[in-house]
């Protein structure tokens, strides 16, 4: 056993004797987190603003500060961009995080000197976590990999401006350093399938113990180095052992993994934002990521059914229940407040609290009044997957309004197949009935017959990768929507695959 190997067990068990304390009082836990944030932004244009000086309770905040997302928040924001000290947070951020908005833009997500290491900490406990339970480590030994941003920033007004990826990037631990790949040069080529390509070429021969990314793009990464070596991923790398990854489900790419790797590998699931590291897989045998309560950020939480009503009630962590869909909110030491980021959620757990991401609040089909959401759709297509034994790459979901001819309104599938198969109708059944024993307002139009049964429409070998370069997403943190309320995406995508 290396030193670094026996170092890493010492630490994790001292790590996780930490995690274990403020897991197993969350309620205090949030109180002080609450408490903290309060009196240190009181003096803030945005704590003036919204009488933090006299804010006592959380009754008292929910009455001061409403729900907002990014474009209602966006006065503000522009301030801090523009250069202004102490509008959100004391001071001025250490970078913006930059990401792509729906209606504003782009986005400026601020990252403070007090929010950057709750990230860091968050992925390096995650591993830790991971070394604690299962008494293995050896992998410390190995080459790493983080598919990820260009670590290159800009500057806007005196303040970094990057990728949160590519910011990350400037925080792996020395003890890491010699570890990690690929090369800081070829880390900041831009153009994506460039840059998986000189990838291949350094990590083709090492000894890689660690990969994480986006399964989309290590999907990619898995098929360059099968068509470079002719050899599996297991055959490849024998001391690969971890896969962390995150940003979407995991699982309608499990069996396709397997198949590439040609062997089981552990996983660790993150649940990192911009807006804040949120929770990770702490346990290989419970369901669910343990949600950060101590890390700066205090959470609150609206039913998903009841979010657009005037008034919807906000629940703090000790009112929420086991398997309900959730709106989550944060208020964070990096300045925001009251922020929908735009995630659902649903508990699996409440001693710890643990939770696994439903969707996106604007990502659904209720075309029909059916409110498919993204759990939904994941869960049937890997239901599908499970009885067909067909691999897919990915898919997205959209409704079909207005059908040729006679026909009944539909939703449509499109699924890009590891290998397309002659036949779709078996899988598209086990999806239809998968679908239809979760969504009781699915079932009901389809017995209705104001809806016929889904349609499959097969996508091309890269065709999702080419709509994604068309738009400017290809790669990094960029994630393929799985369901749409409208076909703005789907349209798209069909001329990509009628050329």
């Amino acid at each position: 056993m290396s030193l670094k190997t026996l170092g890493a067990k010492v630490f994790a068990k001292r790590i996780r004797k930490k995690i274990n304390k403020w897991a197993s009082n969350p309620i205090k836990t949030q109180e002080q987190v609450f408490a903290d944030l309060i009196e240190k932004a009181k003096n803030t244009s945005f704590g003036k603003d919204h009488n933090f000086q006299n804010i006592k309770t959380y009754s008292d905040f929910t009455q001061n500060v409403p729900i907002r997302d990014y474009e209602e928040l966006k006065s503000y924001v522009d301030r801090v961009v523009a250069g202004e000290n102490d509008v959100l947070w004391p001071g001025k951020p250490l970078y913006f995080a930059k990401t792509s908005g729906t209606t504003s833009g782009a986005k400026y997500i601020p990252l403070t000197k007090d929010s950057m290491p709750t990230h860091i900490r968050a992925a390096r406990n995650a591993i830790l976590c991971y070394i604690e339970e299962t008494k293995k480590a050896n992998f410390v030994d190995g080459k790493m990999i983080f598919l990820q941003g260009s670590p290159e920033m800009s500057e806007k007004n005196g303040i970094l401006l990057g990728r949160l990826s590519g910011i990350v990037a400037h925080y792996v631990p020395k003890y890491l350093q010699k570890n990690r790949m690929p090369s800081w040069e070829t880390n900041c080529i831009e153009d994506w399938e460039q840059k998986v390509d000189a990838i291949v070429e350094e990590t083709a021969h090492q000894n890689m113990t660690v990969i994480s990314g986006i399964p989309p793009w290590v999907q990619m990464y898995f098929e360059k180095l099968q068509q470079k070596t002719n050899k599996t991923i297991g055959e490849l790398f024998k001391g690969f052992e971890l896969f962390i990854y995150g940003g979407v489900n995991f699982e309608p790419y499990k069996a396709t993994f397997e198949k590439l790797i040609g062997r089981k590998v552990a996983g660790i699931e993150l649940y990192p934002a911009s807006e804040g590291f949120f929770a990770f897989q702490d346990s290989q045998n419970e369901k669910g990521m343990l949600l950060q309560l101590d890390s700066g950020m205090f959470y609150e939480f609206v039913k998903a059914d009841e979010f657009f009503e005037e008034n919807p009630k906000r629940l703090t962590i000790g009112e929420v229940e086991i398997g309900v869909n959730y709106v989550m909110l944060v208020s964070t030491n990096a300045g925001l407040w009251a922020y929908n980021i735009g995630d659902t959620v649903l508990f699996t757990n409440t001693s710890p609290y643990r939770v696994i991401v439903s969707g996106r609040i604007k990502h659904f089909i209720s075309a029909f009044g059916e409110h498919v959401i993204g759990k939904e759709v994941d869960q049937a297509i890997k239901d599908g997957i499970e009885a067909t034994g067909i691999m897919i790459n990915d898919f997205t979901v959209a409704p079909q309004v207005n059908p040729d001819q006679d026909e009944l309104p539909y939703h449509e599938w499109f699924i890009e197949f590891l290998e397309t198969p002659e036949d779709t109708e078996k899988l598209a059944l086990e999806i239809e009935n998968s679908l239809r024993k979760q969504n009781s307002y699915y079932n009901d139009l389809i017995e209705g017959k104001v809806l016929r049964t889904l349609k499959i429409t097969p996508v091309p070998k890269d065709g999702f990768k080419d709509y994604m370069k068309s738009v400017g997403k290809l790669g990094g943190q960029n994630k393929l929507p799985r369901l749409s309320n409208d076909r703005n995406i789907v349209d798209v995508l069909t001329t990509i695959i009628d050329k």
